[in-house]
């Protein structure tokens, strides 16, 4: 399996505002979200989201949530794979603590 990086970036988070990470992906595929959580400090709380479409024509809606608060014993946060044939959009959201800077990666399997 050829593992390659669709799109990645770095997103410093505005307290209670959900940021896209990237474009949305309308390549068909198998996608996951990698985020760096290691700048989280006691009192952070970090929320992944994945909105995809159904079927061609739909809306795209929340798919997935993963939320983790305080320091991260394992820093790097991995999505389950998303297979994609319409559209599918990833986000992240700090709803408490500080705003951070985040590393991100969408990979392509």
């Amino acid at each position: 399996m050829s593992v390659t990086s669709n799109q990645s970036g770095s997103q410093t988070a505005t307290i209670n505002t959900e940021h896209t990470l990237g474009t949305a992906i309308t390549t068909a595929g198998v996608y996951v979200l990698v985020v760096d959580a290691n700048a989280m400090v006691n009192g952070d709380v970090l929320e992944l989201r994945v909105y995809s479409k159904c079927k061609s024509g739909s809306t795209s809606r929340q798919t997935r949530i993963g939320a983790f608060a305080n320091i991260q014993a394992d820093p790097n946060k991995y999505s389950i794979p998303i297979p994609v044939d319409t559209e599918c959009t990833f986000t992240l959201k700090q709803i408490a603590g500080t705003g951070r800077a985040f590393d991100w990666n969408i990979l392509s399997l």
